[in-house]
């Protein structure tokens, strides 16, 4: 009876585990969805200032400079183009990752009476490589999504058939770059996961609500600030392997490392870290959004419905 009894305990601990991450995602994606929309279109972006005018093709001079730009010449919803897919993909993908990352935390103590930062780095790995599995079509999608510059903006519906109609399913298609998606995802939950757990049970407690609330706050932001220092790299070559390629009928981005071998010869070392700004505008305040909804949704269930 006491075994059933404590079954049925880690199965509610898992479902709020996951009605908490689900709730997170969303509510992140929601407000900071127009970050992630311009860090898409610096990161795609290749051609040099001298030559966009003749290919009739805006260039973005940084974060402001894009945000004024979609304004003026496709409205402020450009803000949010490609919202549907993070939402459809955020709410399973943060209840995964989260669910993954509480669930994996004993298999990581290797005989610790205690999780180390060893442990919340593992962890955080496994949850980040499991979600970018998972979430790759829709990513396909957003950043299609994303990178089209035109004021009417195609449904995700249309965007999905249109790329499941030209590339088909596989790795050409809905599942291109998924490497580049688990390399990123994973690399940063690994950081951002193993950064907040260690650095919070380090930094003293508050007694007072809203002193912890911000001690909180300002691990969650350096957790995610730094992650995104990490992963960067993959991120822009996801960015160029989902994206539309320079050359029409010409796949110059293929794989992960290649592809960030290509921009580094071409571009430099700078461009493997185009983004880096709305990157961490987003993921900066999203990744402590994310941690802190979690938290208090987690502890809020568990105190009232176990």
């Amino acid at each position: 009876m006491a075994a059933q009894q404590q079954d049925i305990s880690h199965a509610k601990r898992a479902a709020f585990q996951v009605l908490a991450g689900g709730s997170a995602g969303f509510l992140e994606v929601c407000i900071m969805q127009p970050l992630d929309v311009v860090k898409t279109r610096i990161q795609i972006q290749t051609t040099p200032v001298s030559s966009a005018s003749a290919l009739g093709e805006l260039h973005y001079n940084g974060v402001f400079d894009c945000f004024a730009k979609m304004y003026r010449h496709e409205g402020i919803t450009s803000y949010w183009k490609g919202i549907m897919p993070p939402i459809l993909a955020e709410t399973p993908k943060r209840a995964i990752k989260f669910l993954v990352f509480e669930q994996t935390k004993p298999l990581f103590q290797f005989g610790s009476p205690t999780p180390t930062p060893l442990t919340f780095s593992l962890a955080g790995l496994t949850a980040g490589t499991l979600e970018a599995i998972a979430v790759n079509p829709f990513e396909v999608v957003k950043v299609a999504q994303q990178a089209d510059r035109q004021k009417k903006m195609l449904s995700t519906f249309a965007v999905a058939k249109g790329i499941i109609k030209q590339d088909g399913l596989g790795f050409r298609g809905l599942n291109k770059g998924i490497t580049a998606t688990m390399g990123r995802n994973g690399v940063f939950n690994m950081v951002y996961f193993g950064f907040y757990h260690s650095v919070k049970n380090v930094v003293p407690e508050y007694k007072e609500n809203h002193l912890e609330f911000l001690r909180k706050v300002t691990i969650g932001f350096l957790a995610g600030t730094l992650a995104c220092f990490v992963n960067i790299p993959f991120d822009v070559a996801k960015s160029r392997i989902q994206g539309p390629q320079p050359v029409p009928g010409q796949i110059k981005y293929r794989g992960t490392l290649s592809s960030m071998g290509i921009v580094y010869r071409e571009e430099g070392f700078r461009a493997l870290y185009k983004g880096l700004v709305p990157k961490i505008m987003r993921l900066g305040p999203g990744g402590a959004i994310l941690l802190l909804v979690f938290e208090y949704s987690y502890d809020y269930l568990l105190h009232n419905y176990s």
